[in-house]
C-alpha cells in the first residue's frame, strides 16, 4: 500500500517535461496553428509572447477551459479543448515555438 501511495505521488509536483510523444493529431493541430500564425505575419510577436508567457502555460490552459464557451463562437470546440489539454504539458509551448520558427523559415525561403 505504501509503495502504491509513493508511486502515486512520485510525479505529483514534477516540473520535468512529459516524456510522452504527442499524438499525431496533436502534432497536426500544433502545425496547423503555427501555419496560421505565420500566414498572418505574427511569427515574431507570437514567439515573444509564448516565450514570455511560457511558464504560465497551465494558467493559460485553465483560462481556455473557462472561456471555451465564448471562444467556441469563433473556433472549433474540439480544437479549443485539445489546445487547452496540450497547454497543460510544459513542453508544448517550446514545441509550438519551434514549429512557428520552422514555418517562418520555410515561408521566407519560398519567397
Amino acid at each position: 500500500m505504501l509503495r502504491g501511495l509513493r508511486n502515486g505521488f512520485q510525479h505529483a509536483f514534477s516540473v520535468q517535461p512529459h516524456t510522452d510523444a504527442l499524438a499525431p493529431e496533436d502534432r497536426e493541430l500544433l502545425t496547423r496553428l503555427a501555419a496560421i500564425v505565420v500566414s498572418r505575419g505574427m511569427a515574431a510577436p507570437a514567439t515573444v509572447f509564448l516565450e514570455s508567457m511560457g511558464p504560465m502555460n497551465f494558467l493559460g490552459s485553465q483560462a481556455l477551459h473557462f472561456f471555451a464557451p465564448i471562444i467556441e463562437l469563433a473556433c472549433s470546440a474540439q480544437d479549443i479543448e485539445r489546445i487547452a489539454h496540450l497547454l497543460e504539458r510544459r513542453d508544448t509551448v517550446s514545441r509550438l515555438i519551434g514549429l512557428i520558427e520552422s514555418a517562418s523559415r520555410s515561408e521566407r525561403a519560398s519567397g
